[in-house]
């Protein structure tokens, strides 16, 4: 792709996010907004499944979702994330002001985009939900179908740590077979017992390699290092993965797409 079809279809994907990231917000007036069958549409992660559009679904990217809340829309199309004003009148919605990135990604996500701009650029949609599907449709009957996330499990799952943030570098993976936690501290890898039990994280004696690096990680290592040979509460809200300590050292982390 040269870099004039680079920038025509990266302006597509941007004119794409003011009306998708619309759809389902909260009313201006605080109340939450439902559609169709009056099911909730705000305070849900939406993973995009489809859009249909002259006569043909594309599948959407892995990775590719939104969330309306609090009167702002966010999500991801797979490739560029978005975020923005929102407003709904019944079934009906609208955007405000919208902010996106604009970053050219493998060319199957960037079509994906395309497309989604393709079918709604300029409409009015329509919004309607109904047990964990909602469906999006325009004027001229191209649709744009999400079901509703579930939330991430801990096992299985790489939690990338983003409180502390430490540049992205922190992660950590529980296995439930071997009973054990492992992944970066920022720095040092880390790999340690863990004990999953009634809503409760038991953390051994962590084993690390021993390296040093920049100031700003390491004094991020040595708060996650407060996690272990304690017992943590822990809480799964989507994607999104809350560790609290005994100590009361908290510590945040959002599922990998």
């Amino acid at each position: 792709m040269d870099q004039q079809k680079q920038r025509m279809t990266l302006t597509a994907a941007a004119m794409l996010v003011p009306l998708l990231a619309a759809c389902g917000s909260e009313k201006t007036d605080g109340g939450s907004a439902s559609a169709g069958t009056g099911q909730q549409v705000t305070g849900v992660r939406w993973s995009v499944d489809s859009v249909t559009a002259a006569g043909r679904t594309h599948e959407a990217p892995a990775g590719a979702h939104m969330t309306i809340d609090k009167g702002r829309a966010e999500g991801s199309f797979g490739c560029n994330t978005f975020s923005a004003e929102a407003d709904v009148d019944g079934d009906r919605v609208r955007l405000g002001r919208t902010m996106s990135t604009e970053m050219a990604c493998a060319d199957e996500p960037m079509a994906f985009e395309a497309t989604l701009a393709r079918a709604l650029s300029g409409q009015e949609l329509t919004a309607k939900a109904d047990a964990g599907r909602l469906t999006l449709t325009t004027g001229e009957g191209e649709t744009v179908r999400l079901t509703k996330a579930k939330d991430a499990p801990l096992a299985g799952t790489r939690w990338n740590v983003t409180d502390p943030d430490l540049e992205g570098r922190a992660h950590l993976s529980f296995d439930e077979k071997k009973g054990t936690v492992s992944g970066s501290l920022g720095c040092n890898k880390v790999e340690a017992e863990a004990t999953v039990r009634d809503g409760h994280i038991t953390l051994g004696r962590p084993a690390t390699t021993r390296m040093m690096c920049e100031d700003s990680l390491m004094t991020g290592e040595k708060t996650l290092l407060r996690l272990f040979e304690t017992k943590l509460e822990y809480a799964v809200d989507r994607q999104t993965l809350t560790l609290t300590s005994e100590n009361g050292t908290e510590v945040r982390a959002v599922a990998a797409r």
